[in-house]
């Protein structure tokens, strides 16, 4: 977590990006064709871009995804989605060469709404093609149905535009790496990995009782604020942001028993069990995918977020040869000055609860290396 100095907290929604939002969703289908003709416009330079081993980082939120994202797309070459891309994401060049200067480029960085150290602007970058996913693929958060995309997943109009996209980032960035983060990706690597052989998966994962501290924290924080000012819980709907909330949803990874068992737990008020359930089931099915697919899994490198904190520059080492981008000593001790564990809060944990997370995740606990 980095240690910079943090500025006032905030999660005040700007009008003008509420109203654009909700323009832009209501009339998605006229975005998506617009899409397609930006990249019929661009076609030259879009096909003269190579998709070269994209590198995707996804979890389950707060296991450190976003230090992660921070230090890859600080490498020259690496491409990504940045805030400024949204909401209009279906038309990254038209948005980025014609109006994202409504976003100030001077603007100082402030502590995002997740208060949790992270400062960010504009240009730092962000998940953001999640809008894509639920354009083309309707049921991806409905609990009710299984979100796991494989191998045999089909989806030609989704296929085509988004190497399209893909390639349109890496053209208004000046790149040559595509970084994705996003943790709805989970169930997706097989899928990804068909669409681009050469991908390269990063998980970051977090001991299950600080990791579930941090989940209960940002689901208090983000319920308070979304009752406050409606538009923030549309701003979530809208991107694509539903691990919590006041519409916060479960993952279903293939079991929708399991995942409706989760929700039924959260809504009845016992969040320990319900998140503890819920981050065995989800790092469970990465490592039964891994086991059960040897070549996926020589793709799919999971990151302790423990060991990115306390053996900060040999982690990283391995992680960005992982990804296959080159790490020069003097950045990797730069990049590990700005890591520690968090301080800034306490789990609470009664011996009940400690119980509880013992019980829940111990299995899969056990798989991850921790005793």
């Amino acid at each position: 977590m980095s240690k910079a100095k943090t500025a006032e907290p905030s999660l005040e929604m700007p009008g003008w990006l509420d109203a654009l939002g909700g323009f832009i969703e209501r009339t998605a289908g006229f975005w998506q064709r617009l899409g397609d003709l930006e990249s019929s416009a661009h076609r030259a330079e879009i096909d003269a871009i190579a998709v070269d081993r994209p590198i995707y980082v996804a979890g389950l939120a707060r296991s450190g995804s976003t230090i992660l994202l921070e230090m890859l797309a600080g490498q020259a070459g690496v491409a990504t989605h940045r805030y400024r891309d949204f909401p209009p994401v279906y038309t990254p060049l038209f948005w980025n060469r014609a109006f994202a200067h409504v976003y100030r480029s001077d603007a100082p960085p402030t502590e995002r709404a997740h208060k949790d150290r992270i400062l960010v602007t504009p240009d730092s970058p962000e998940a953001m093609e999640e809008v894509l996913w639920m354009r083309f693929f309707p049921a991806a958060h409905e609990t009710a149905r299984s979100q796991v995309l494989d191998a045999a997943t089909s989806n030609p109009a989704f296929e085509r535009f988004y190497a399209d996209h893909l390639r349109k980032i890496l053209l208004v960035r000046d790149g040559r790496r595509y970084l994705s983060k996003g943790n709805y990706n989970l169930t997706r690597f097989a899928y990804l990995r068909h669409l681009f052989p050469s991908a390269r998966f990063l998980v970051p994962v977090r001991e299950p009782r600080w990791h579930i501290a941090s989940l209960m924290k940002q689901h208090r924080l983000f319920c308070a604020e979304e009752r406050r000012d409606p538009r923030i819980l549309k701003h979530m709907r809208r991107a694509g942001h539903l691990e919590f909330g006041l519409d916060r949803r479960a993952i279903n990874v293939g079991d929708t028993d399991a995942a409706h068992e989760i929700e039924r737990l959260w809504r009845e008020g016992e969040e320990v069990r319900g998140w503890a359930r819920y981050w065995a089931m989800l790092y469970g099915f990465v490592l039964d995918q891994r086991e059960a697919d040897p070549g996926l899994g020589g793709a799919v490198m999971l990151v302790r977020y423990e060991d990115l904190c306390d053996h900060a520059e040999a982690t990283l080492e391995a992680a960005f040869a992982h990804a296959g981008l080159p790490l020069e000593p003097g950045q990797r001790s730069a990049m590990a000055a700005r890591l520690s564990q968090p301080t800034y809060y306490d789990p609470g944990f009664t011996a009940e609860d400690e119980a509880v997370l013992a019980s829940e995740t111990e299995a899969v606990r056990r798989r991850l290396g921790y005793t």
